[in-house]
């Protein structure tokens, strides 16, 4: 059993922020119920590529859980809810503020049928504020948030984030979240609201842009591949293929520049990390002719041997059978009664004597509706029917 095994979470997110974040507690072992629309479910199960007719998008971001349809406009569905929540411990939603409130499912309601319930809601600006009401995707928290604009070639246009990082960082987020007011209520006995924004997860990751900005009062902008306060840290073309490297300190320097043959570890232009940066240019031309005399692979394996953070800029394709990822289950393949097998991202939390575990494959649409009724609310073959006949499952 997975540590979160004694966890019921009801799930009424879609697409990728709710669903990544619940799909980490499902992981941990935690039962999740998936809320969805009779006859359509989570909007991703019509996002491609399809295996089978089967989402491949909401395979990756579903497994690990048990789908249950319920119309939540028929006061029956409401019920039910209502009915559930008495003995889960987690709801969690990414709605746009206030559509639970209008649904009548909203925290306040639902903390009255169980104080000790977490409610946990991500959505893009957050339940307080000006923009709370604005509707938001990934790209458009990208770009309010500022990651585009430090992202991007030197002098290029401020460019998205390959993955979904708005997000995905407000699903990590809201799962920290959720785990923190777990642990409180062990001690207080009581539930609480977590509330997560993706635009502040975005600001919350600008690392050092913000800080850097304070400090010097210079906006930030685009630089490429390389660190913008780190010198050499970045790749660099060689025989084969670039090679990435990142010299993170003053000894590191030293070793770097003895493996490569360049005799200005101790050149006041260079011998310091504030002055390797103040003469970039001119350093990285030195650096860029010495690389280029080997393979990436020879540089790689001096490199490994000497201790020096490095690694080629390897493909999807590579990143999937790469010795390392496969060797910490970070490739796994699931098999789904429609679909067939799948390959998609293992665990990357590793757990020495509770770990997670991938049990099942992300749920067809519905799947579990009469088992989850008939095991949570005894409800019997014939209330189904009714029910279904009403259309609110």
């Amino acid at each position: 059993m997975g540590p979160l095994h004694d966890i019921i979470v009801l799930d009424f997110t879609r697409v990728l922020a709710g669903p990544y974040a619940t799909m980490v507690l499902g992981d941990l072992g935690a039962e999740i119920i998936k809320i969805e629309q009779p006859g359509s479910g989570d909007d991703s199960r019509a996002y491609g590529p399809y295996l089978n007719g089967e989402s491949a998008y909401f395979m990756s971001l579903n497994r690990n859980k048990q789908s249950l349809t319920l119309n939540l406009k028929a006061s029956e569905g409401i019920d039910i809810i209502n009915k559930l929540v008495e003995q889960v411990d987690i709801v969690v939603e990414n709605f746009r503020p206030g559509t639970m409130e209008k649904l009548g499912i909203g925290f306040d309601k639902l903390k009255q049928i169980n104080p000790r319930l977490i409610y946990a809601s991500t959505s893009g600006y957050g339940q307080t504020g000006p923009y709370s009401q604005r509707p938001a995707y990934d790209g458009v928290v990208q770009a309010l948030g500022g990651i585009m604009s430090i992202t991007g070639q030197l002098g290029g246009q401020p460019t998205r984030v390959g993955p979904s990082v708005g997000d995905i960082t407000a699903g990590l987020f809201c799962a920290i979240g959720i785990l923190t007011a777990l642990h409180e209520r062990n001690q207080s006995g009581k539930g609480q609201m977590v509330d997560v924004a993706m635009l502040d997860c975005q600001v919350a990751i600008l690392e050092n842009a913000i800080s850097r900005y304070g400090v010097t009062g210079e906006i930030p902008k685009p630089v490429g591949n390389r660190h913008p306060s780190i010198v050499p840290f970045e790749p660099f073309d060689t025989q084969t293929s670039p090679i990435m490297v990142a010299v993170g300190n003053d000894r590191l320097w030293k070793t770097f520049c003895s493996l490569i043959n360049i005799d200005i570890a101790e050149d006041p232009r260079f011998n310091i990390n504030p002055k390797r940066n103040e003469n970039y240019v001119e350093l990285r031309s030195i650096i860029a002719n010495k690389l280029i005399e080997k393979t990436s692979e020879e540089w790689q394996t001096i490199f490994d041997e000497a201790g020096i953070p490095n690694g080629p800029i390897n493909t999807v394709d590579k990143v999937v059978h790469n010795e390392q990822v496969l060797a910490r289950d970070m490739i796994v393949e699931m098999d789904h009664p429609i679909a067939g097998k799948m390959s998609m991202p293992g665990i990357p939390i590793k757990l020495s004597r509770t770990p997670g575990e991938l049990k099942d494959p992300a749920p067809v649409l519905g799947a579990d509706t009469d088992a989850l009724l008939k095991k949570y609310l005894r409800f019997s073959d014939a209330d189904l029917e009714i029910l279904r006949k009403n259309q609110v499952i």
